[in-house]
This record gives structure tokens, sequence and C-alpha cells, in this order.
């Protein structure tokens, strides 16, 4: 894949993922405010009502107050204010028929005490209407017109919309400037706000007040704070205005607003993570495989040119031997045959070690282990590395500080451990190599550290230098030759044997190995 298609392709998936992510948060925040104004307009259907309600119970109180003021026990003054006659003919029948509607006013005297004004009493006037049907005969036997009718039908009914109109607005008037508190309890406010809600299916806690104008009253409940409350007008006049405002918050409405979403909340958040989590690793899949085909190919690269010096050598050796002159000097001839041979050393362990890696993936690698000295294990590997640094004026020093040094593991694949990890000092250093190999215990364990003064790496390098196939990238230069395998090698072995092993290195100032390693009793 191409660097400008794999970047193409990053771009067009995150900006997919950032377009969902918007979808989400912008459908979440509309339902959000859904819910908040389905919300609202239940709240204020359920204060119409209260309002409404609270005007009645008022209306109602001193209605029934009076009631006992306008029975019929009580004296009443009884007067026609308007009479209506209406006479038929019935000449088929012989008889006269006569309508007669009448408006009577009863008048009451109420004290004066019962709604706290001046006067020692007031009036009350109460209207009724009567209807009478009279039906007369006109024809008789003796031919004398009798006088009382023959039918009569007579029919009593109270103008109750017009009395209830009368008295609302004459209740209204009076008592628009008396108290609020007098007229209504913060256990009535309470419980018709309460009724009200939970007909509208809010079953939350609300705090309320009945403010004047901008000034609080004595009807409120005892949290409540004015910040964003719901309100409306209470105790409308005539006119249908009021100073009165009933004013309702919901201290715990965002909770209650998310909660109704929650489980939408909660599927988005989810769904939208897997999508982030399969997004990422889709992004470091596609990294890492573009990484594996660089390193791949600079595996290639160096495995070329360090099987073409060793072929090379080889075919110049073999060149060698041929020409006449050369064959005779058997000398000559086995110098050129100790070069083929170590050339042909040099590719097979090349070849060993990337079959070793192949084994040790595939778990094909059968390493039996038996009881060891590591110590043993260490001198043995440093004798194999003990002439080339001697050759390059350095040296190897063993601190074997250990007390204990028992471990299980299995001789051949561990000697190749210490002695790739010494290797490695050694072709790592420009400079004659000073390698120190330290052990000590620790708990249960031995800890071995093999630190060299040699080239060092950055800390990226150390995070990834047990990885197969890595190498620092030094473009072109191949001055120290690899495949970024024995490392690799090591790490897989290490772990194998229940250990543990990490780098510390700066960039100039060498590397220190920690091989971490159980002991056995």
């Amino acid at each position: 894949m191409g660097k400008k298609l794999f970047v193409l392709l990053i771009v067009l998936m995150s900006l997919s993922l950032i377009g969902i992510i918007f979808v989400q948060s912008f459908f979440i925040n509309n339902s959000i405010e859904n819910e908040n104004k389905n919300f609202t307009l239940s709240v204020k259907r359920s204060l119409s009502y209260v309002s409404k309600s609270i005007a009645e119970y008022e209306f109602r109180d001193y209605f029934e107050r009076l009631q006992p003021y306008l029975n019929n026990d009580n004296k009443a003054d009884t007067s026609i204010i308007k009479q209506l006659f209406i006479t038929d003919e019935d000449d088929i029948n012989d008889k006269t028929i006569i309508h007669r509607n009448t408006v009577l006013e009863e008048r009451f005297r109420v004290p004066s005490m019962f709604i706290e004004i001046d006067a020692d009493s007031f009036n009350i006037s109460k209207l009724y209407s009567e209807r009478v049907t009279e039906t007369y005969n006109t024809t008789t036997i003796d031919g004398v017109r009798r006088i009382d009718p023959e039918k009569r039908l007579r029919e009593y009914s109270s103008l109750g919309a017009l009395d209830k109109q009368m008295y609302e607005d004459t209740f209204k008037s009076f008592l628009k400037d008396k108290p609020v508190y007098k007229r209504i309890s913060e256990q009535q406010v309470e419980t018709l706000l309460k009724r009200e809600l939970e007909d509208e299916g809010i079953n939350l806690d609300f705090e309320f007040a009945i403010y004047d104008d901008d000034l609080a009253t004595k009807v409120q409940s005892n949290n409540f704070e004015y910040e964003d409350p719901y309100g409306i007008p209470v105790f409308l006049d005539n006119n249908n205005e009021s100073s009165y405002k009933l004013l309702v918050e919901f201290p715990d409405r965002k909770k209650y607003l998310l909660s109704s979403i929650l489980w939408m909340i909660v599927l988005s958040i989810i769904f939208t993570s897997i999508i982030i989590i399969a997004y990422t690793s889709a992004i470091y899949q596609l990294i890492k495989q573009r990484q594996i085909s660089q390193i791949k190919t600079d595996f290639i690269n160096n495995m070329t040119h360090e099987f073409k010096t060793p072929i090379a050598t080889i075919n110049l050796a073999l060149d060698s031997i041929r020409n006449p002159k050369i064959i005779s000097d058997q000398e000559k001839v086995l110098r050129y045959l100790g070069m083929i041979k170590e050339e042909n050393k040099r590719m097979h362990a090349q070849v060993e070690n990337v079959l070793r890696i192949s084994k040790l993936d595939k778990n094909e690698l059968n390493i039996s282990k038996e009881r060891h000295e590591l110590h043993d294990l260490i001198e043995d590997a440093i004798t194999h590395v003990e002439l080339i640094v001697e050759d390059r004026q350095g040296y190897v020093k063993a601190h074997l500080d250990a007390e204990h040094s028992s471990v299980l593991a299995n001789e051949t694949h561990f000697t190749n451990v210490i002695v790739n990890i010494l290797d490695n000092a050694i072709k790592y250093s420009d400079d004659a190599p000073k390698i120190d190999v330290y052990t000590e215990n620790v708990g249960n364990n031995i800890i071995l550290k093999i630190a060299d003064q040699g080239n060092g790496m950055s800390k990226a390098v150390a995070k990834r230098v047990f990885e197969k196939f890595y190498r620092e990238h030094t473009g072109n230069v191949h001055n120290v030759k690899g495949h970024g395998l024995g490392l690799a090698y090591v790490k897989r072995i290490v772990d194998d044997h229940h250990g543990h092993i990490s780098v510390e290195s700066e960039k100039g100032k060498g590397s220190t190995f920690i091989v971490k390693m159980p002991l056995i009793s």
C-alpha cells in the first residue's frame, strides 16, 4: 500500500468516525431538548389546572360559608322583579292556557365578620325563577266560568350560572387586597400541585412559592430558591389580571430528563465505544502491517546483503583454487577452503536463527529443561566471545555475587541467550568492547545484568528492540550486520523459561540488559 493511499484511507476513516460521533451527539441533544419541551408543557398544563383549582377552591369555600345565611330558615324579603304572561286560547278543546314566568329576588343579611369588612353587616341577594302554567276550562255544565284552574304546573329553579358569576365577581373584588396567606395555605397549594403533576406523569420532588410581583409571600415551601422556575398567575381579578404568581421549580429536573433517555444514551455510548475500539484496532493493524511490510523489506535487504558477501567470498575462493598456480600450493588451498567453511558456517547460522524463530512462533521447538547453575552457563557463554573481545583489545568481566544460582533451564538455548546478548554488546561498540556481567539474588529470583559501554540506543528503539525483524534504521549503512532476530530469539527463550528480560539504555552511553529468572531449591 502506497503512503498516499494509506494516509487517504486513515483520513476517510477518521472523518467517518467523527461524523458518527457528531450525529450521535446531535441526536442525543435533540432528544434531551424534546424531553425538556414535553416536560415544560406538562408542568405548565399542571400549573394552569392548579390556578383554576385555587380560584374554585376559594370561591367554593366562601360560598359554603354563606349557605347557612341563605337557607330557608333564615327569613328573607322576597319581591318580584319581573313577570311575563302569555295566554293561549284553545278553541277546539274550549280551554284557556296561561303561561306566567316570574323572577324572584331573596335578600339576606350577613354579619360582617364573615368577610372582615368595616360595616356591621351586608346584604346578599338570591335570584329564583318561577314558571307557572295554568289551564282553564271555558265550557261548563252550569254555564259559569270557573275561577280556579283545571290544571296548574309550577316550576322553581335557581338562576345558578347567573348567581355563580355574580358571587365570583363580588368575591374577586373585595378579596383582591386580602393577604395571600389568608386566602390559601402552603399545604393546600402543595396538595393541588402534587395531584396535578402526578396526573401529568411527573413524579418528581418540587419546591414552590407564591410571589406578589417580585416579592416573596409567606406561602412557599422551605427550600424554594428562585432559580429558573416555572410560573403562572393566580387569584385573577375580574379583568383576568393578578399581581400574584405561583412559581414551581424542580431541583432534580436535569437528572429526571437524563434518566428518561438514559437507556438511549447508554446504548449510544456502548455502540460508539465499540466503533471507536474497532476503528482504533483497524488503524493499529494497518500501521502494524505497514511496519511489518517495511521491516520485511529491510529484512530481505539485510539478508541479501548478509548472503551476498559470503557467496562472493566463496566464489572468489573457488575461482582462486581452480587457478593452476594456486591449486598446486597446498597452504593457499587450505586457507581458501577454511574461508569457504567459515563463510558457509556463517550462512548456516543465519538460516538456523530464522528457523529457530519460526519454530518458536509455531510452538514446535521442544525445549527440555534441567537443573543448572546459572553461573556455569554464564562462564561458558563468556568463553564463546572471549577471543573476539580480546582481539579488539576489550574485556568481559564477571561479577558473580549471587549466593544461589540454581535455575531450571535448557543448557543450549539459555547459553545462546547469554551469547547473543554479549555478541550484541560487541557488535554495537565502535571502540574496544567493555562488558561487565553481574549477578545478584533478589527474593526467590536471580538477576543477571550484562552492561556494556557501547553505542547505546534511544528510548524509542529500546521499547522495540525485542521485536522480530526490528532493527534501528540507519539508512543504507550496514556497518552492523544482522536481521533483527537475535534479541527476538532471546526474549522468546527467556519467556519460555518463565523469566523476564528488559533493557536500560542511553544513546552514546551503552546498554544494560537485565534478565530475571526464578530460583529452584
